[in-house]
């Protein structure tokens, strides 16, 4: 799948290390061709809380059946 810059994405995996869980929403930044996305991922307030390299398929995009919720993000296990 392509991405563009902007999009709203869904993350696939947990990310313990940062502190991100599966089902967290970012943003993409920048698309390193061919696999890579820059992935900014931020508190509801607009707070960066985590702003990754990741590989196109640790994300998906978003789907008409995703209901997002809200969970604390914990900046000291980040």
């Amino acid at each position: 799948m392509q991405f563009q810059p902007l999009e709203t994405v869904v993350l696939n995996r947990d990310l313990p290390q940062h502190g991100l869980r599966r089902g967290d929403l970012g943003a993409v930044v920048e698309v390193y061709p061919p696999s890579e996305l820059e992935v900014e991922f931020v508190t509801l307030s607009g707070r960066t809380a985590a702003l990754l390299t990741l590989a196109v398929s640790d994300v998906r995009a978003v789907m008409d059946a995703d209901l997002p919720s809200v969970r604390s993000f914990d900046r000291k296990t980040a």
